[in-house]
């Protein structure tokens, strides 16, 4: 097959028969992974680049978003003439297992032909790691000249280096950090059972009622969003300003802007995710403990590793600080890894990776070129 795509966001579905073992013991078949690929596959196959998206994300990294009409996620790192470049990489993004833009997913039809629901097997990080890899076995794609992530996207990466080292040339991970802390879990557990919580619900059987439980899907959002910001980017773009109103009143609307705002990106994220997609990808996220799946010790995941290490982190970032990026180099460095660290400073905490940073793009580039010219 002639693996090549255009910038435009060629939309890719392909149906693996499976079976892809689970951590937790089952198994899934077939396997439904969509995906998008830019660029062309060179003639020896060694320009692939994998980019691993985060939480709410998807396989729209660099295309129109089909549901939204907004540019993709990180059209700031794929495109002519940026960091993962079409003219010179073969790029493959795809939606994670457990997802539900097309990858196989609690929405997807199981063997009875209703939506799976609560139905679907419990999900890992790296079994969304393996679906990804019977995906590229799929492309005829043996070794990633680099697999890039931030946040969710970068435990992706750190789960690819440390199961298959010989698929993966170079690994960049940026906002991330090698298992949850109890902060991290605390939240999501908010999230999830406000979801549960909502009537329309229904047990995780909501699409049989015809009905979405959108309120406490938004109040999921809300509550993760503000994680995603800083102290510092909030005040400068929000501070305690009022909605502009013809006479004062007090009550329960949203009064302040910073509330208008969050309810604003709960309401617009219902449109486009699935509840339970978000219940069983953040519990995935919670189960993830790198260390302890190699020993419990982290630096056993990187034993012997060839491949090429990049850490990202930003300095307002209190969801995945600098000091869990510095455990991952600490463990890189204890296996005798390559890799190469670097704080930005950044107002907007931890979804710094996701806008306009310059010295991230400019730090990923460099890297990328050293692997090129190596």
């Amino acid at each position: 097959m002639a693996l090549s795509a255009s910038l435009d966001g060629e939309a890719c579905s392909v149906s693996l028969p499976g079976p892809l073992s689970l951590d937790g013991g089952g198994s899934l078949a077939p396997v439904d992974i969509a995906y998008e690929a830019y660029g062309a596959l060179n003639a020896d196959k060694s320009n692939a680049i994998l980019i691993c998206h985060a939480l709410t994300g998807d396989q729209h990294v660099a295309s129109t978003h089909p549901r939204t009409g907004k540019p993709g996620w990180w059209s700031r790192m794929v495109g002519p003439g940026k960091p993962v470049d079409p003219e010179r990489h073969f790029i493959v993004c795809a939606n994670v297992l457990g997802s539900c833009m097309g990858s196989s997913g609690p929405a997807s039809a199981a063997d009875d032909g209703k939506p799976y629901g609560m139905r679907f097997p419990v999900i890992t990080i790296r079994d969304m790691v393996r679906a990804q890899a019977m995906l590229l076995d799929h492309l005829g794609i043996e070794r990633l000249e680099a697999v890039i992530g931030g946040s969710m996207g970068g435990m992706q990466v750190l789960e690819w280096a440390a199961c298959y080292p010989n698929r993966v040339g170079a690994a960049v991970a940026i906002a991330t950090a090698a298992r949850h802390s109890a902060q991290n879990i605390a939240f999501h557990e908010v999230g999830r059972q406000a979801i549960m919580a909502d009537p329309a619900w229904h047990g995780g059987n909501y699409y049989a009622h015809d009905a979405v439980p959108t309120k406490g899907l938004s109040v999921a959002r809300m509550a993760a969003h503000i994680t995603y910001l800083s102290e510092e980017g909030l005040t400068e773009k929000f501070g305690r300003r009022l909605q502009a109103r013809d006479a004062k009143s007090f009550g329960f609307d949203a009064d302040f802007q910073v509330e208008s705002y969050l309810r604003h990106q709960g309401i617009s994220f219902v449109d486009r995710f699935d509840a339970n997609s978000y219940l069983y990808i953040t519990r995935a996220m919670d189960y993830f403990d790198l260390a302890e799946e190699h020993g419990g010790l982290l630096a056993n995941a990187f034993a012997d590793s060839r491949t090429r290490f990049c850490v990202i982190s930003f300095d307002s970032d209190w969801l995945y600080p600098t000091s869990e990026s510095r455990l991952i180099v600490k463990a890189l460095n204890a296996a005798g890894a390559e890799v190469s660290f670097v704080e930005l400073s950044s107002p907007v905490g931890h979804d710094a990776f996701l806008l306009d940073t310059p010295e991230m793009n400019a730090t990923i580039d460099g890297f990328l070129r050293a692997g090129e010219r190596s």
